[in-house]
């Protein structure tokens, strides 16, 4: 399976990645498990932002509702690792739902996403499309 987004998809997370720094950026992906159509930022309103993320519930509530009145589904979540590798942590792995969904983690040198299986994390590779 290869995760495909476009080039602006893509700048949205960089940018609000670069923003957060050095705190982690979190938020939604949208769309489904082979193409994130739309990243929704979120405010990170974790006590300790500088080296974990939560997502505002409000805009996780809103992107649910969206989806359940005939909008585009929440396929996964981003987050960003400011002074990390752009894999899972001992903290992301903890946290994890093991619900099938994809995460983007943003970390030095890129971005990497991964599915979030029932035995842990697997890699999924990605490609820009703007198509």
């Amino acid at each position: 399976m290869i995760v495909e987004l476009s080039s602006a998809v893509f700048a949205d997370m960089r940018d609000h990645a670069i923003r957060a720094h050095p705190e982690e950026a979190c938020g939604l992906l949208l769309g489904d498990a082979t193409r994130i159509m739309k990243y929704v930022p979120a405010a990170n309103v974790h006590a300790r932002p500088a080296t974990h993320f939560e997502i505002d519930p409000l805009v996780l509530i809103a992107a649910h509702k969206a989806a359940r009145a005939g909008g585009t589904a929440i396929a996964g979540y981003f987050h960003s690792h400011p002074h990390g590798a752009a894999r899972p942590s001992a903290t992301d792995r903890a946290m994890a739902a093991h619900d099938g969904a994809v995460w983007a983690i943003w970390g030095e040198g890129g971005v990497e996403f991964w599915k979030d299986e029932a035995d842990g994390f697997a890699a999924l590779p990605y490609r820009l499309s703007d198509g």
